[in-house]
C-alpha cells in the first residue's frame, strides 16, 4: 500500500506529474510578492534545479500461514471479491459483494491441469497439499501500479508480472487489481498477486518453491528489480517521463527521510478524522514495538549461538571420554589375555614373594616357641605327688 509521503517526488513538496517540475523564480526562494517577468541583474536569480519526476515504488512479499489462522481460500476470496467454500473446514468465504476489484485473472504455468483455471478448485487443492498445522499455504506479491497509466495498461502490467512469476517458479498466480479506497489517495492503484507455495504440474502440486523463502537465494531482490524494469519499460512505451526505482534512497543519492508504511489501521483512522496527535502516538508505539521485537530477536540469536557452542563442546567432551574408555577397556582386555610370564632359573624374587617367605618363617618360629614353652612348664612341676588345688 502507498503512503502519503511515498507519493511525493524525491525532495518533498507537491506530487510531481509528467512533464511538470517545481522550478521557482524570483525573490528569496520564490517568496510571495515577487513580480514575475521582471528582469534581474545577472547572478541575482537563484539557480533552478530541474528534478526528474519519480513515481512511487512499492513491492512487498508476504506469506499466509495456518499458524496465524490464515487460509489460502479465504485470502483468495477476499482479494478477488468472490465466493469460495473451503473443503477442508467446510467454511464458506463469501466476499462477492466487496467493491473495488477492477480486474481478476488466474495465471498458471504451461502444462497445468484444466481444473487449475478454476479459482475455487485451485485454492482447495493448494490447501489439501499441505498437511501440517503451521504450513505456509500461499505467498503474496503486493505491488503499487502507476496512476499515470490507464486502467487497462495497469491491469495488463500486473498480469505480465504474474506471468513472469508463474514461468520462473512453475506456480499458479491469482491476480487481483484494486482501485484506490474511498476517502484515500486517488493514486493508490495496486494489485495483489496470490501465488501457490508449490509447483503446479500436470499431475497436480509437487515440491515447494523454497527459493522464495530463503533470503540467501536473492529471488526476492531479483523480483524487486524485475518489477522496476518492467514498469519503466511500460511507462516509456506510453511516452511518460516518470520512472520508479527499487533501490534505497542512499543508493539513489537522495537525502530524504524514508517514509513509513502506514498500514490499514492508520489509514482507516485518518479516514475517520482521528487527531494527528493520536496517530503520532500510535506510530511511536509501533516504532517502540518494532525496536523491542528486533532486540528480542537479537537476544534470541545470541542465546541460540551460545547454545550451539555449548552443544558442540559437550559433543567434543563426550567423544573424548568415550575414546578414553575404549582405550582403557582395550588395555585391560590385552592384559587379561596376555600369557603369564615364566620365571627364568635364578631370576630375582619379587618383593611380594620375599614378604610372603618372611611371613611364613615368622609364623613357623612363633609355633616352635609356643611348643618349647609348654614342655618347660611340664618339667617344673613337683614329682612327689599331684598338686591338688584347694
Amino acid at each position: 500500500m502507498q503512503t502519503e509521503d511515498g507519493l511525493r517526488a524525491a525532495g518533498g513538496g507537491r506530487p510531481l506529474h509528467p512533464g511538470r517540475s517545481r522550478a521557482r523564480s524570483g525573490g528569496f526562494g520564490g517568496a510571495p510578492g515577487a513580480r514575475r517577468g521582471k528582469s534581474e541583474p545577472p547572478g541575482c536569480r537563484p539557480p533552478v534545479r530541474e528534478e526528474a519526476p519519480v513515481a512511487i515504488y512499492h513491492l512487498t512479499v508476504k506469506c499466509m500461514s495456518r499458524a496465524r489462522g490464515q487460509s489460502a481460500t479465504a485470502g483468495a476470496a477476499y482479494r478477488s471479491a468472490t465466493r469460495i467454500r473451503d473443503e477442508r473446514t467446510g467454511e464458506l468465504h463469501d466476499f462477492s459483494r466487496k467493491a473495488g476489484v477492477l480486474h481478476r485473472e488466474l495465471v498458471v504455468p504451461a502444462g497445468a491441469p484444466v481444473w487449475a483455471r478454476q479459482r475455487e478448485r485451485l485454492w482447495n487443492a493448494a490447501e489439501a497439499a499441505e498437511r501440517r498445522k503451521n504450513s505456509t499455504v500461499a505467498r503474496e506479491f503486493e505491488i503499487a501500479l502507476p496512476s499515470e497509466l490507464k486502467a487497462q495498461d495497469r491491469a495488463q502490467l500486473a498480469v505480465d508480472f504474474a506471468r513472469a512469476i508463474a514461468t520462473r517458479h512453475r506456480c499458479a498466480v491469482d491476480v487481483s487489481v484494486h482501485r484506490p479506497g474511498r476517502g484515500g489517495d486517488t493514486r493508490n492503484h495496486h494489485a495483489h498477486l496470490l501465488c501457490t507455495t508449490r509447483r503446479l504440474t500436470a499431475e497436480g502440486f509437487k515440491e515447494k518453491t523454497r527459493e522464495l523463502d530463503d533470503a540467501k537465494t536473492g529471488e526476492v531482490t531479483y523480483w524487486r528489480e524485475r518489477w522496476a524494469a518492467l514498469t519503466n519499460e511500460r511507462l516509456k512505451e506510453r511516452g511518460l517521463a516518470i520512472r520508479i526505482d527499487h533501490r534505497t534512497l542512499e543508493a539513489q543519492g537522495l537525502e530524504r527521510t524514508p517514509t513509513v508504511h502506514k498500514g490499514p489501521l492508520l489509514t482507516a483512522l485518518e479516514r475517520r478524522g482521528i487527531p494527528a496527535r493520536v496517530l503520532r502516538r500510535l506510530e511511536e508505539e509501533r516504532a517502540l514495538e518494532v525496536e523491542a521485537r528486533l532486540t528480542r530477536a537479537a537476544e534470541l540469536g545470541r542465546l541460540e549461538r551460545e547454545r550451539a557452542a555449548i552443544d558442540q563442546s559437550i559433543l567434543v567432551l563426550s567423544t573424548d571420554i568415550a575414546a578414553a574408555r575404549r582405550e582403557r577397556d582395550r588395555a585391560a582386555e590385552a592384559e587379561r589375555r596376555a600369557p603369564e610370564p615364566q620365571k627364568a632359573p635364578g631370576q630375582k624374587r619379587s618383593e611380594l614373594e620375599r614378604w610372603r617367605d618372611d611371613a611364613r618363617r615368622a609364623r613357623e618360629a612363633a609355633k616352635e616357641k609356643t611348643k618349647d614353652r609348654g614342655r618347660t612348664r611340664g618339667r617344673g612341676k613337683d614329682r612327689d605327688g599331684p598338686d591338688y588345688e584347694r
